[in-house]
């Protein structure tokens, strides 16, 4: 796979995850010289795990993000549409339960989550709307969706000096670090494919969320939505 688009096939996309899982944190720590490990520290912020609630971490990959929602009394479930994360995952975090799970067709029952929460992974899903309102059915009423994404920087000068970035030294750096070069190809071409902040904002009221708001990271490269179920009615 090596074009992204809004019509991604969730089992092409699968499988060139599949071929990363290994060395995909690391790459990632380096080719976001570090910031990915800040993104995952406002995540957990926003996510606020409290002792009693149930979390449902979606894209988990291999559990790097979930480890931060590990509380007492925080039971979280890392969810993943592929098996190659999912079995490095259970190999380095075997106190995390992970699922194997596609975003569009949930294995969990309705109402079952405090918080669901989706990194870097909304971009890979063949219909945002449809995985937008599985995780609607799955969170309990009045729980939060926290989605962290890549996005646009507002500023014209820097976000050109991003896209350069993306286009021309990604791929090169990626070739020196990974074993599959063109899953960080598929990525810049995804980030280009992807809504803006304004617009992802209203695709998840859309949806059926409340209170959507977002906050941009790092000038904007990413930004985290937050947004919450409806309570039920009286």
């Amino acid at each position: 796979m090596s074009k992204a688009d809004l019509t991604k096939k969730a089992q092409e996309v699968a499988a060139m995850f599949d071929g990363v899982a290994k060395n995909y944190d690391k790459a990632n720590d380096l080719l976001s010289f570090g910031s990915a490990r800040i993104w995952r520290k406002q995540v957990a912020k926003l996510v606020n795990p409290q002792s009693g609630q149930t979390i449902l971490d979606l894209a988990a990959g291999t559990g790097a993000s979930s480890v931060a929602f590990l509380k007492p009394g925080v039971k979280v479930v890392a969810a993943d549409f592929s098996n190659g994360m999912l079995e490095e995952g259970r190999r380095r975090h075997p106190e995390i339960e992970f699922v194997f799970a596609d975003a569009t067709s949930l294995p969990f029952q309705d109402a079952e989550f405090d918080t669901v929460t989706i990194s870097f992974g909304l971009r890979n899903v063949e219909n945002t709307e449809l995985a937008l309102s599985e995780m609607l059915r799955v969170l309990k009423p009045g729980g939060k969706l926290v989605v962290c994404e890549f996005s646009a920087i507002p500023n014209k000068f820097l976000h050109s000096l991003y896209r350069f970035y993306l286009k021309n030294l990604l791929p090169r750096i990626s070739a020196l670090v990974s074993k599959t070069p063109e899953a960080y190809s598929y990525l810049a071409e995804s980030i280009d494919a992807w809504p803006k902040q304004a617009e992802l904002a209203k695709l998840i009221e859309k949806a059926g969320y409340q209170s959507v708001v977002f906050r941009n990271q790092t000038l904007g490269i990413v930004a985290i939505h937050t947004g919450y179920k409806p309570q039920k009615a009286n």
